[in-house]
Parts: structure tokens; C-alpha cells; sequence
């Protein structure tokens, strides 16, 4: 698994806006590939296997974990996996692009201490938790219990932020997406 491919981590709590601004990048004219990321949860709303996430059952996805399969994986609530498949990684490399990932907090420092030479980190901040509540709520995608739990994982998670490369604060949608682009085109140049 080695390759001179770049990997750019884009890591925030659910709802900070990390998904909108990974998006805003792939659909500019940069060499970037999207790292599928593997989960045990099931689609929400329109998304679909293979394209939003690889969808695995509980059990499929712990038998990956124990053949090696992951280049890193998180059991993010209880019996909820998240992690990046190797093959994403080779599949994306193969197409001779860098890799763009839109990952947890804890898998994306991860993947930059595996790659610590050729990963951005990113982290997406919300202005606030209040605001980043806000957002939760008008997602209307959880039970009020998921967003206390998501809020308070939010918590922990932005005490990390300052292990990553860059600190992004998603406060008005633009200028973030301006500054992810200016972000991620100087790294590539580099």
C-alpha cells in the first residue's frame, strides 16, 4: 500500500458541515477521488451502497476488521462501525488522484499518524455547540436521545482539534467552502 498519492482528512462532529464542503471539493477541477467510507449503520434517506457508504452488517464488517482489511475503523456508538476500506485506498490511487476522505474525528487522526507526510487534516469547527444543535435539529434525521448523544460526542471531539493541521470554522457556508479550496489546492501544490 504505497503510493505518492496526497490524503486529505476532512474530520468534524455530525453537523458541522464537513459532508457539504467535501462535496463543494469534488466538484471542482482538482485531482480528488472519494474514500467510501464502510459502515454497520443503515442507509439514511436516498443514500446508496456504494456510492454514499459501504453498507455492512455488524457481522460482515467485524469479520473485515479481523482479516486487515481496514486501514482504520471505529466503533463510534455501540455496535456502530465506521472505518476506510484498504481497497478505497488502492481503487483511488489506481485512478492516479489523491484521496479525499470524509471521516471521524478519531479515524482521521488516525490515518494521519499511519501517512503522517502526506495527510491534510482538517478539521471542520461549528461556530458553537448551540449552533451545531441547531443544525442537528433542522436535519431532522435523529430522535432528540441521538442528538443529545451526538452533542455531547461533539464535546469531546472538538477538544481534539488542535492535533490537526488546520482548524476550519464552518460559520457562514461560502467563505468555508472558499477557505477548504484554498486549503486543499495549496497542500496539493506543495
Amino acid at each position: 500500500m504505497s503510493n505518492n498519492g496526497k490524503l486529505i482528512v476532512f474530520s468534524a462532529p455530525s453537523g458541522s458541515g464537513k459532508t457539504t464542503l467535501v462535496h463543494h471539493l469534488l466538484n471542482q477541477t482538482l485531482p480528488l477521488g472519494f474514500s467510501i467510507s464502510a459502515t454497520s449503520r443503515s442507509p439514511r434517506g436516498k443514500e446508496r451502497d456504494g456510492i454514499d457508504y459501504h453498507f455492512l452488517t455488524t457481522k460482515d464488517f467485524k469479520k473485515k476488521i479481523k482479516k486487515g482489511e481496514f486501514l482504520e475503523f471505529e466503533e463510534v456508538y455501540h455496535n456502530l462501525y465506521y472505518g476506510t476500506l484498504i481497497s478505497e485506498l488502492n481503487r483511488i490511487w489506481s485512478e492516479g488522484k489523491h484521496i479525499l476522505f470524509d471521516i471521524d474525528v478519531k479515524g482521521g487522526l488516525s490515518i494521519k499518524k499511519k501517512y503522517p507526510s502526506n495527510t491534510l487534516s482538517v478539521f471542520v469547527k461549528p461556530p458553537s455547540i448551540k449552533v451545531l444543535k441547531q443544525r442537528l435539529n433542522n436535519r431532522a434525521t435523529d430522535s432528540d436521545n441521538k442528538i443529545k448523544e451526538r452533542i455531547e460526542k461533539a464535546q469531546s471531539e472538538m477538544a481534539l482539534a488542535s492535533e490537526f493541521d488546520c482548524i476550519l470554522v464552518n460559520d457562514d457556508l461560502q467563505t468555508a467552502k472558499k477557505e477548504a479550496l484554498d486549503i486543499v489546492g495549496n497542500f496539493l501544490e506543495s
